[in-house]
């Protein structure tokens, strides 16, 4: 008998099996998962926040968007999702037409801040952002440290619900500040790297409108699992087939819904979230420094001023918010973000003289600028917010 003819043992087989899933460990491992890998910055430049809508296919989309072959660009999204690159890979809904929503600024007791922060971080599932701010001057609004968004579903009361949370957390006051228009809703962090002061579009924003959809039942079992955040084995160019399933219904009849749902206004983008502030697995920072920027323009003229901040590249959010007289009368806000906190200063400065100049005068502004902070989606599901309620107590 040859010696290739002789019978492998069990045990050269395991040891076979070893190898190659420590080769295949070692491969995953050697797929770069940096932000600053030129492959991987150009997948991002796109994925971040380019995929508006939804679509069938959105890994293919990246894929023709970035130049990128579409089987390198599952290899690194999933890549940097299982290293904490990507914090998170999912649908984003446009939930201020599916719930209440609100920017809620929390005046709370110096000592129960970071209590209050953790309990709305960790115990409220409808609080998504979760962010503690402080001005460089004792200014209007200065006592509001804690600011989160919330979503409260349709049929309950945001009021009340502020108030359970005062009175679990300790909060003393809180202001809410629902968006009357937005401007802006995008991340992009990658891309918006190195924009110099005063980059903006050649027109104004568009108006995003914030009225409430009515959801049929098809509507929320399609819509439940398609925001679901994705894992790292589900990232394919069949994105879809096994939410389709998870729901009960064809592939094909999964997609229709959601088509119809984003013709509603429903549906955001598809979406590679980064961490914000938080260092990277590598010890990178994508950004450093959030900064709310606060404008009060004249009454009736706060759409003109939202979209003219909506076309400065720089600017992640836009929206008209009503402040009140703790913020100064404030009635447009907008988000930055960025590594150089003096360069975040002449990107806003770039702005007051564009309002100085197209006549749009402005009577206060200020900045508010995030230190720790949290994220994640709200939730936004009736049922969800009864079973809640049931666990806290509450009618």
């Amino acid at each position: 008998m040859a010696k290739s003819d002789l019978p492998i043992s069990f045990g050269t087989w395991q040891s076979a099996i070893g190898i190659l899933r420590e080769f295949s460990l070692m491969s995953t491992l050697l797929i770069p998962a940096d932000v600053s890998d030129p492959v991987n910055a150009r997948i991002l430049a796109v994925s971040e926040d380019r995929i508006a809508g939804f679509v069938r296919d959105p890994i293919g989309d990246i894929a023709r968007q970035s130049g990128i072959e579409p089987g390198v660009v599952i290899e690194r999204i999933a890549a940097m999702l299982r290293a904490g690159t990507i914090r998170r890979v999912r649908q984003t809904l446009m939930a201020t037409n599916l719930a209440q929503g609100a920017l809620v600024a929390w005046s709370v007791p110096p000592e129960k801040l970071n209590s209050a922060f953790e309990w709305m971080f960790q115990r409220d599932p409808f609080s998504g952002h979760v962010v503690i701010r402080s001005t460089d001057a004792p200014i209007a609004g200065s006592k509001y440290r804690l600011w989160t968004t919330l979503k409260v579903p349709q049929g309950f009361s945001m009021e009340r619900h502020c108030r359970h949370l005062c009175a679990q957390t300790g909060a003393e006051h809180f202001k809410i500040m629902p968006a009357k228009r937005l401007f802006v809703l995008g991340v992009g962090h990658v891309r918006r790297r190195g924009l110099e002061p005063g980059s903006k579009a050649d027109q104004p924003a568009d108006v995003i409108q914030t009225g409430i959809v009515e959801l049929s039942e098809l509507d929320w079992r399609v819509l439940i699992p398609l925001k679901r955040e994705i894992e790292p084995e589900e990232i394919s160019q069949e994105l879809w087939a096994g939410r389709a399933k998870e729901a009960g219904i064809s592939l094909e009849e999964f997609c229709r819904v959601a088509e119809d749902l984003n013709r509603r206004g429903v549906i955001g983008r598809f979406s590679t979230f980064l961490e914000h502030v938080k260092p990277l697995a590598d010890g990178q920072r994508v950004t450093k420094f959030n900064a709310l920027f606060h404008w009060a323009v004249l009454a009736g003229r706060e759409i003109e001023a939202g979209r003219e901040v909506g076309r400065f590249h720089i600017m992640t959010h836009a929206y008209w918010r009503e402040g009140g007289a703790e913020f100064n009368h404030v009635n447009v806000m907008g988000v930055a973000h960025g590594t150089d906190k003096e360069l975040l200063l002449a990107h806003k400065r770039a702005m007051d003289e564009h309002f100085s100049a197209i006549g749009i005068p402005v009577s206060y502004t200020n900045v508010f600028w995030g230190g720790r902070s949290e994220i994640k989606p709200s939730e936004i599901s009736p049922r969800e917010y009864e079973r809640w309620c049931a666990e806290q107590g509450l009618e």
